[in-house]
């Protein structure tokens, strides 16, 4: 495993390769872009404008790293033409609707840009002609849930009892129509499922993290949901270390790698609301919350677990940070912020101290 682990982001790979990704803007895609950007790689992105404000890509300045076409995934034609010009090796797909609470508010909204979008960028790869790599980035929340106390594995059935996780479901199901039918001989295709993600830049609204520093910023008083709900929490670095080497392992051996992936954290960072409200609660005294115990009108799931056991066996993957690491890690990215640090060097620096984690545990 030592070997694997060693070649877990491999420097010389990235540099100098064109990557395409979808959904830039948004706060994953804006962490992906600054980390390829140090890997070396030449990177183009394709996004709607970013969806909050403030938000990452403008407060680090992601703009100045990569080239920006700012359209819908849903407008195919458009999609392909700045796929096409830009001759990708390795395209990651990451745009999305990618909130349960939205989903119930405008499910139509929600299938068509989180399948019908899929569908849209895995033609385009299609007509291409270039790419060796597709990354398709699902959710944990494609499984039929059962509220186990045991993760959910790749072999488990696909379901989803609210709009954004059957259309998540069903982008899965594209995502293998197309690997089967056009990219079996060319193309490396794999879908990636991770947990919660947290980490510095995330302001999206109706997020446990986003909402509890807003608090401490405005002294308001946060109400929190379902606080005995547990999720699969990870700093963002975390599941996009397992995207980039996925993508690394599909471009030397496409047949061995492409399918189906989970990303999480280690059975025990599986914590509840409450448990991760407090622990922060710790870091940034000046959070103030209330326990609600009001039935939520849009129904989530009560418990989510994955099973990383594939990502660790057959690719040397393993979180690096634990959920200690990632809340910490992410209130000091929050409080550089609010002291107008330089966050684009702040940021850089957090992806250089993760990759630093890395290579003590490869040696």
């Amino acid at each position: 495993m030592e070997g694997l682990v060693n070649k877990l982001i491999d420097t010389d790979f990235w540099r100098g390769k064109r990557v395409f990704i979808t959904g830039h803007s948004g706060f994953k895609g804006s962490w992906l872009s600054i980390w390829l950007d140090k890997l070396g790689a030449t990177v183009k992105g394709y996004s709607l404008d970013p969806p909050t404000n403030p938000n990452l890509f403008k407060v680090a300045r992601v703009d100045s790293l990569v080239q920006s076409d700012f359209d819908d995934v849903r407008d195919l034609q458009k999609l392909q033409r700045s796929v096409v010009e830009f001759s990708p090796d390795i395209v990651i797909h990451l745009a999305a609707q990618p909130l349960v609470r939205d989903s119930y508010r405008d499910p139509l909204k929600t299938f068509s840009v989180n399948i019908m979008g899929t569908a849209n960028l895995l033609e385009a790869v299609r007509n291409a002609g270039t790419v060796r790599v597709v990354v398709n980035i699902t959710t944990d929340k494609v499984y039929a849930n059962k509220d186990w106390h045991w993760g959910y594995r790749e072999i488990d059935q696909l379901g989803g009892l609210d709009p954004y996780s059957s259309s998540k479901s069903c982008a899965e199901l594209i995502t293998s129509c197309y690997g089967r039918s056009f990219f079996e001989d060319n193309i490396g295709l794999g879908t990636a499922r991770a947990g919660n993600v947290i980490g510095g830049g995330d302001w999206a609204s109706e997020r446990l993290i986003p909402d509890l520093i807003r608090s401490s910023l405005s002294g308001n008083r946060v109400n929190i949901r379902n606080p005995r709900a547990t999720r699969p929490w990870q700093h963002v670095l975390v599941p996009l270390s397992g995207y980039l080497l996925l993508a690394q392992q599909l471009f030397s051996d496409a047949q061995t790698y492409s399918g189906e992936w989970n990303f999480g954290p280690l059975e025990s960072d599986a914590r509840s609301v409450s448990w991760v409200v407090e622990y922060l609660g710790r870091t940034l005294p000046e959070t103030s919350w209330v326990f609600s115990e009001v039935v939520d009108e849009f129904k989530e799931t009560d418990r989510l677990q994955l099973d990383i056991s594939k990502a660790r066996a057959a690719l040397g993957w393993m979180p690096f940070w634990r959920i200690e690491d990632a809340i910490e890690q992410t209130v000091r990215w929050y409080k550089a912020w609010s002291c107008n640090v330089d966050m684009l060097n702040f940021t850089r620096n957090q992806i250089e101290e993760y990759m630093e984690h890395i290579d003590e545990f490869g040696h």
